[in-house]
């Protein structure tokens, strides 16, 4: 199984060094493009790309990954996946594993994650993904997020083909966190941007935090009570009439909130499907 190994923090990053370890001593066939500096916050972009252009790639070598083929790109995440399943750094990779985020890429703000962008480019070409992001509280404890990653690989391959699935881990010990649970997306992030400062032309932005109570189901709020959060995710999908949400098979899907061994069809992202909201068991009762 040949595996991409990304992000959008950079090359350099720490993150991205020891989750490629992990997958490498775990047995997979491991290779690394990441962007040559960070490039948070670009989604599933590509970049500005003419045909006559040519982008600058470098082979390098990261600590602690002997053995492991390592390119840094410049351009965004989205653009290594791009390049490396259009063959430019030999047999196109079946997966993409992108991250280890630091800080939590969850809720809807995901849609502007690098991080994930990279993994939704990857079923967008075909492929299926794996998103890690690690909660951003010190110290760091990246090889928790690997472990975890690992853990869940297996049930990503046995999933219908371009699978996408979004991690997200407490900076815990690996012993310290509770397990893994399904979580829907909470309606915000583990904090949201705002405008800080306008003057002279200039806007200036930070990050806040958002004030609001998760709901316990939501990916943000089980990883605040310790748990790892583990949430399918698609990018181009149709979205049909609400009518359809009165299907009785509708009612037979995702219960978010319970263990990850628990009974969960991962949907496929092939077939004909419409968006719903996944009806936990207390809204039948």
């Amino acid at each position: 199984m040949r595996v991409l190994v990304t992000n959008d923090d950079g090359v350099g990053s720490e993150g991205l060094h020891v989750l490629a370890a992990c997958l490498r001593d775990a047995g997979y066939d491991v290779f690394v493009v990441a962007p040559t500096t960070d490039r948070s916050g670009t989604g599933a972009a590509i970049g500005l790309v003419h045909a006559d252009q040519r982008l600058d790639v470098e082979r390098v070598e990261l600590p602690g990954c002997d053995g492991v083929e390592a390119w840094a790109l410049d351009g965004p995440p989205a653009m290594c996946v791009v390049a490396a399943r259009l063959g430019a750094f030999g047999e196109p990779p079946s997966l993409v594993v992108s991250g280890i985020n630091p800080g939590l890429n969850t809720g809807r703000a995901i849609l502007h994650s690098g991080t994930v962008g990279a993994a939704l480019t990857a079923q967008n070409f075909g492929g299926s993904g794996l998103a890690v992001s690690l909660d951003a509280k010190e110290p760091w404890h990246w090889h928790t997020a690997a472990r975890y990653a690992v853990e869940v690989l297996p049930r990503l391959l046995e999933a219908p083909a371009r699978t996408v699935l979004n991690l997200n881990v407490p900076s815990l010990p690996y012993e310290e966190v509770g397990g893994v649970r399904w979580a829907r997306l909470a309606p915000f992030g583990a904090v949201r941007a705002a405008v800080a400062e306008s003057t002279d032309g200039r806007l200036q932005f930070e990050l806040r935090a958002t004030g609001v109570t998760p709901p316990p189901d939501s990916d943000t709020g089980t990883v605040e009570q310790g748990y790892a959060a583990l949430t399918t995710i698609v990018g181009i999908a149709e979205a049909w009439p609400p009518e359809l949400h009165d299907m009785p098979e509708l009612r037979e899907g995702v219960v978010p909130g319970v263990p990850l061994e628990a009974v969960h069809a991962i949907p496929d992202a092939s077939a004909p499907r419409w968006l719903h909201r996944p009806f936990a068991a207390a809204e039948e009762s």
